[in-house]
C-alpha cells in the first residue's frame, strides 16, 4: 500500500454570519494516494467545495478552519506556520480546476500568457521557454492548432475548450494531485465525455491523483475508483464505487442513486429525497439525515459515528442501513407509463423555420456572411405531448424555442399555433397570444428580479395583461400557484436569494403558469440542479402536465432526463433537425451516427466496472491510513 499524498484528518470549517455560526465542514477525514481518483459527491451546500478550498488554503474570512489538519506528504498545510509551505505546494504540487472557466480565466490576457505565468512562477522558466511549454500543454489537452490558439483570448474558445485550457494551466507545474470542482456541470454530454476521457488519460500517463467534486453520479462512475458521500458537512458513507453506486448502505446515498435518471428507464416517476438539508447553524444532536429518512427510528436521535464496515470496504455513519439490491437495467417497456398525448390536430406546427444572422463582411462593400442558427426546421407538437429537443451547445435549440415565441426575428418559415399563423402577428395580437405560450428558463436566479418578492414576481403577468388588479385576489391566486408547485404560502413574502436553486426553479414554473398557458417551452430547466432537486422538478413538470393538460417543448442536452419526460425527441445539429421520432425508437435504434455518439457519451452509473483495485492497479484511496 502506497503512502498517501494527501491526508485530511478531522477537518472543521465554519463561517461567521449575522445569523450565527455556520458549520460548513464537520470532522471530515480521508486519504488520497498516487494515481488514485476519489469522487466527493452530495447536494449543493453539503461542504464539498469548502473542503477543497480548505485543502488549497482558499478559505478566507468570514470563513475559517477551526479544527483538524490537512497534510501533504506528511507535512501540515494548516496554520500560520505552514503558510510558506502551503504557497509552495498549492499551485505546484496540488492544482485545482474550477467549475466556471470564464471566471477563472482573465479575459484581458491570451490563454498562452496565463499558462506561461504558472510556469514562470512555479518552474522558473524564461518567457520563451514558458510559451513553448504552453503550446505543448495545449496540445496535450487536445486543443487543435495550439501554435495559433496560444495567442487567442478566453472569449474565442467554447466552454469545453476553456475548461481544457484550465486543465492545461493546472498541469503546467506538473502537479501530483488535481482537484476538479464540478468541471463538467454546464457542458454538453459529448464535451463532458471528452474531458472525462482526458482526465482519465492524464491520470494513467502521469500517475496523477484526482479529487473529483461533483453531484453527477454518472461522472463519478466513469472516472473514480472510490466515492465519499457528504451530507450536511459530513462524510456519511465512503467506499469503492463498485459498491457505493450499486448497493449503497446509507439511505441518503441510496436516495441519490435512485434519483439519477438512466437511459435504460423511460417515463417512470423518478425517486426523490423529500425535505431539505438541516440548518448548519444548529448543533448536531441527532443524525443529520433523520428528518428526511424513511428508515429513521428512535436510535437515530443520537448522532452516528463514521465507522469502518465489517468487510473493510469503506465507512458508514448510520444506525439503520438500507438493504439494497444491485440496480439492474430494466427494460423500458416494463416501466413505460401510457401517456395521454392527444392524437388531434397539432397544437404547434413549425414548418421550414429559419433564423439567420449576418456576421462579418468581405471588404467594405462586399457581401456579408450569414450564420444559420436555425436552418429549415420542421416539427409538430400535439396537445398534451412533450417533444424533447436535444443537441450540443450552438446546435440551435434555444434559438428555435425563442423563435417559436417570436422572441427573435424569424428569417423564413411558418409557425402555426392552434391554427393561427403567428409569424405575421403584430405587437398586440402577439401579446395576447403569449398568454397561451410561456417559457421556463435555465437559470432561475437570473430570470427572477432579485428586488421583487415572490408575490410580485408571480403576480406580475396578471397585472401586465390586465387580468387581475385587486390585491386580495392576487394574493389568493399566488398562494394557489405556490401550492401547485410545492412551495409554502409564506414563500410569497420572500425574495429569490432566500431560496435554493430547486425552489427558485419552482418559482419560475409558478410564474410561467400564472396566465394558465397551454404550451410551455422549458429551456434547460434542470441542467444546473442537483440530482435530487432535478428529480423533484422533473416529477413536478410531469404532474402539472397531467393535472393541467400542458404541452411541452423540452430543450436539453441531458439525454437521460429527456428520456424520462418526453414522448418524442428531435435531435439538432448545426441548426438542423437530423432525426425525429418516438423516444423508444430514437434511443433504441438511432439512424444517425451523431445521435449514437450523443447516447454513447452519456455517463451512467452502470459504466463503473472497477474491481477490488483501481483502474491503474492502485489500492483504494480510502485504504490510506487516517489517524
Amino acid at each position: 500500500m502506497s503512502e498517501p499524498l494527501l491526508t485530511v484528518e478531522g477537518l472543521e470549517v465554519e463561517f461567521l454570519t449575522r445569523r450565527g455560526r455556520v458549520q460548513a465542514v464537520r470532522n471530515v477525514s480521508f486519504g488520497l494516494g498516487p494515481g488514485q481518483a476519489l469522487g466527493l459527491v452530495g447536494e449543493s451546500g453539503c461542504g464539498k467545495s469548502v473542503t477543497s478550498q480548505a485543502i488549497m488554503g482558499l478559505v478566507q474570512l468570514p470563513g475559517r478552519i477551526v479544527g483538524g489538519d490537512v497534510r501533504w506528504k506528511g507535512r501540515s498545510l494548516i496554520g500560520p506556520d505552514a503558510a510558506d509551505y502551503r504557497r509552495e505546494v498549492c499551485g505546484r504540487d496540488i492544482a485545482m480546476v474550477f467549475q466556471d472557466p470564464m471566471t477563472s480565466l482573465d479575459p484581458l490576457f491570451a490563454v498562452g500568457d496565463q499558462i506561461a505565468e504558472v510556469l514562470v512562477r512555479h518552474r522558473g522558466l524564461s518567457q520563451a521557454a514558458a510559451r513553448a511549454r504552453a503550446i505543448e500543454l495545449l496540445d496535450m489537452v487536445h486543443i487543435s492548432e495550439p501554435q495559433k490558439r496560444v495567442d487567442q483570448f478566453p472569449h474565442e474558445f467554447s466552454g469545453g475548450m476553456r475548461q481544457r485550457v484550465l486543465i492545461a494551466m493546472a498541469l503546467a507545474s506538473e502537479p501530483e494531485l488535481l482537484i476538479a470542482d464540478e468541471p463538467t456541470t454546464a457542458l454538453d454530454v459529448t464535451v463532458q465525455a471528452s474531458l472525462l476521457d482526458l482526465i482519465a488519460e492524464l491520470q494513467q500517463r502521469l500517475s496523477l491523483a484526482v479529487l473529483m467534486i461533483t453531484h453527477d453520479l454518472g461522472v463519478v462512475a466513469k472516472l473514480c475508483r472510490d466515492v465519499a458521500v457528504m451530507y450536511a458537512g459530513e462524510i456519511v458513507e465512503d467506499g469503492p464505487a463498485s459498491r457505493m453506486l450499486h448497493t449503497p448502505s446509507h439511505p441518503y446515498t441510496a436516495g441519490l442513486v435512485a434519483a439519477t435518471p438512466t437511459l435504460a428507464l423511460t417515463r417512470h416517476r423518478l425517486e426523490t429525497i423529500d425535505g431539505q438539508p438541516p440548518d448548519l447553524r444548529l448543533p448536531r444532536t441527532q443524525c443529520s439525515f433523520r428528518p428526511r429518512c424513511a428508515n429513521a427510528t428512535e436510535i437515530c436521535s443520537v448522532a452516528p459515528d463514521l465507522l469502518p464496515l465489517g468487510d473493510g470496504k469503506g465507512r458508514l455513519a448510520c444506525h439503520n442501513p438500507v438493504k439494497t439490491q444491485a440496480r439492474a437495467a430494466i427494460a423500458s417497456d416494463a416501466v413505460h407509463e401510457a401517456h395521454t398525448a392527444s392524437f388531434d390536430a397539432p397544437l404547434l406546427s413549425v414548418n421550414n423555420l429559419s433564423v439567420h444572422y449576418p456576421i462579418g463582411r468581405h471588404g467594405l462593400f462586399g457581401r456579408r456572411d450569414v450564420l444559420k442558427a436555425v436552418d429549415d426546421v420542421s416539427f409538430d407538437i400535439r396537445p398534451g405531448e412533450t417533444l424533447g429537443l436535444v443537441g450540443e451547445s450552438g446546435s440551435g435549440k434555444t434559438t428555435t424555442g425563442r423563435a417559436v415565441l417570436r422572441a427573435v426575428p424569424v428569417t423564413s418559415g411558418s409557425i402555426v399555433f392552434d391554427g393561427q399563423e403567428i409569424t405575421v402577428l403584430g405587437r398586440e395580437p402577439l401579446r395576447r397570444l403569449r398568454r397561451d405560450m410561456q417559457i421556463i428558463f435555465q437559470d432561475p436566479y437570473s430570470s427572477l428580479n432579485p428586488r421583487m418578492t415572490v408575490q410580485d414576481i408571480v403576480a406580475e403577468p396578471l397585472i401586465v395583461h390586465g387580468l387581475e388588479t385587486e390585491p386580495g385576489r392576487l394574493r389568493d391566486r399566488v398562494a394557489h400557484l405556490l401550492e401547485l408547485v410545492g412551495l409554502p404560502a409564506d414563500a410569497a413574502e420572500r425574495h429569490p436569494h432566500a431560496f435554493s436553486g430547486g425552489q427558485r426553479q419552482r418559482v419560475g414554473i409558478a410564474r410561467a403558469l400564472t396566465l394558465e398557458p397551454r404550451f410551455i417551452i422549458a429551456d434547460e430547466p434542470v441542467s444546473a440542479l442537483d440530482v435530487s432537486i432535478r428529480a423533484q422538478v422533473v416529477n413536478l413538470m410531469q404532474d402539472l402536465q397531467s393535472q393541467l393538460g400542458l404541452t411541452y417543448l423540452f430543450i436539453a442536452h441531458d439525454l437521460a432526463v429527456v428520456r424520462h419526460i418526453a414522448d418524442r425527441v428531435a435531435i439538432m445539429k448545426s441548426g438542423k433537425i437530423i432525426e425525429i421520432g418516438p423516444v423508444e425508437d430514437i434511443y433504441s435504434s438511432p439512424s444517425q451516427a451523431y445521435t449514437r455518439a450523443l447516447l454513447e457519451a452519456v455517463p451512467e452509473i452502470a459504466d463503473n466496472a472497477y474491481g477490488v483495485t483501481g483502474s491503474n492497479g492502485a489500492p483504494s484511496s480510502l485504504d490510506a491510513p487516517v489517524v
